[in-house]
């Protein structure tokens, strides 16, 4: 049982901290662009729409790794 719960919570872990890397990565790029354009990030509803969307599909394409 020990084991069993060790590995869940070190996959939990493992996905935490690449999902924190990730959007600290996105969010890097975001302000260096900003910065390149000289113009504050400005996100539209379509934009955000779009990105939601993106995750949504990448976590079903994650969800699937296992079948």
């Amino acid at each position: 049982m020990e084991e069993e719960r060790s590995w869940k919570t070190r996959t939990l872990l493992i996905g935490a901290v690449l999902g924190a890397l990730t959007g600290l990565g996105v969010a890097f790029a975001m302000v260096q662009r900003a910065e390149q354009r000289g113009e504050p990030i400005a996100l539209n509803t379509g934009e955000g729409v779009r990105i939601g969307m993106g995750v949504l599909g990448l976590l079903r394409q994650i969800g699937r790794l296992g079948d």
